[in-house]
Order: C-alpha cells, then structure tokens, then sequence
C-alpha cells in the first residue's frame, strides 16, 4: 500500500539515491540541496513509501512568481503560510516502481496540500517529452523556460487551483 507523508531527516540517503537513479548527474540536485529542503520546506517535500521502504518523492518551494528561476535550486526561504505559487523542484520514483501510479499520487498530493494553503498554481519545468504527462494531469504547457539548468531546454507547465 502507497503511503505519501512529509519528509524526515533521516529519508536524506534513499532520496539522494533515487535522484541519482533517475537524473543525469547534471541535472540531479545533490545531497546538500536536499539537506537544505529537508530543513527550510518539509512542508512541502513528500516522500511516498510502499511497505516502509521510499520509492519516490516531489519537493519544491512556495515561489512568488508563477515561473521557476534557476536561483530556486541554490536559494531557498521558509514557505508563507498562504498564497503564492507552489512549485515543484523535484519528482522522482524508483525505476522499479515507474509507470505504476506513483508520479500520478504524489503530485495529487502535493496539489492538495497546495488547495489547503490557497496556493494559486503549481508550477514545475519539464523536459519535452514529459509535456504530455504533465497535460495528462491537469498542467498547460506556457511554453520553454528561461531555465539554463543543466543547460537543457525545460518548458513551464502551470496547474491553476
């Protein structure tokens, strides 16, 4: 049974683990950027577990704008009470446990979590070939960031709520 629940210190190495195993090196957050989300947003940083064991998780700050900056991945502030735009920085699942559901689970919970606070969107970057999930669950391509993360092309997909 999928259990999503707000992230603990003592998660750090399984999510350091999985970001490795599903991002290029480039492109994966490292162990200190984890250490800093994990303490300034727990709020909105969940990790889902199946028997116990984490399989994936999504984080990101409540921003100001509705786009993501680069500045986000080293910068991070406590998340206001209410308001503002929920962004999501990260989502990962074990290879293991992809294409079955768990992507799907934890952005509905990040998005509910969201609606309690009265966030108006949630926003996140893409690679082009996510698009089409992100649409799948609600999110409108704006077209490509102004990211230079990683120096690849991301696009920006926003979920009103």
């Amino acid at each position: 049974m999928l259990n999503i629940r707000n992230v603990k210190e003592q998660d750090l190495s399984d999510i350091v683990i999985i970001e490795q195993l599903c991002f290029p090196q480039e492109e994966a957050a490292t162990k200190e950027a984890f250490e800093m989300r994990i303490e300034v947003i727990p709020d909105s940083f969940f990790v889902a577990e199946e028997n116990g064991v984490i399989i994936g998780f999504v984080n990101g700050p409540v921003i100001k704008t509705p786009f993501i900056t680069d500045d986000l991945f080293k910068d991070l502030k406590e998340n206001p009470e209410t308001g503002g735009h929920q962004s999501i920085l990260g989502i990962a699942v074990t290879p293991h446990f992809q294409t079955r559901g768990v992507a799907a689970s934890l952005l509905s919970h990040i998005e509910k979590a969201a609606k309690e606070k009265n966030r108006e969107t949630i926003t996140l970057t893409c690679k082009e070939e996510l698009i089409g999930f992100y649409q799948n669950h609600g999110y409108r391509n704006l077209g490509i960031s102004d990211s230079q993360h990683a120096g690849v092309t991301w696009y920006n997909m926003v979920k009103k709520l």
